[in-house]
């Protein structure tokens, strides 16, 4: 019996053998097909690859590009707030400078004129009075002529 057990476990041993030989053999095939389907998708993806590096070149220099025009633009508002900020302060100092000159206008001419004009209202008053009494009797108009202007009117 124990012959018969040797036996056994020499068969059992001998059909594992043959069996990792087989898995062996099958995992080489395995692996060379593997490889060659590899080689075939590297192949396939190659021109796909080489065809999609000048998009990837002009696409890192649209960035680059459009990095530079923003900056540019950027720099264009900063200056042309900076301009308008100034043209505020010149467009306030300009109201300014016209409101102090339209004031020094009217103390230095407006003010005199103003006495000249009551200075010459007064000598005419004074010379009415002297030659001829009321000369402001003489330009006023009367009741008839307030009336024909009434009748004028049409409204």
């Amino acid at each position: 019996m124990s012959d018969l057990f040797l036996g056994l476990i020499a068969a059992g041993v001998l059909v594992m053998a043959i069996g990792q030989v087989i898995a062996a053999i099958m995992a080489v095939r395995a692996t060379r097909r593997m490889s060659e389907t590899l080689g075939r998708f590297e192949e396939n993806v190659r021109p796909i690859i080489e065809g999609a590096r000048p998009i990837i070149a002009n696409v890192q220099q649209l960035s680059e590009d459009a990095a530079r025009a923003t900056a540019i633009a950027t720099a264009q508002v900063a200056r042309a707030e900076r301009m308008m900020d100034k043209a505020e302060l010149m467009v306030d100092d300009v109201s300014r400078k016209i409101d102090e000159t339209t004031s020094m206008v009217q103390r230095a001419i407006l003010a005199p004129a103003r006495n000249g004009i009551a200075i010459i209202e007064g000598l005419k008053a004074a010379v009415g009075a002297f030659f001829g009494g009321d000369s402001s009797r003489r330009h006023a108009p009367g009741p008839s002529a307030i009336a024909e202007d009434d009748a004028s009117f049409i409204g």
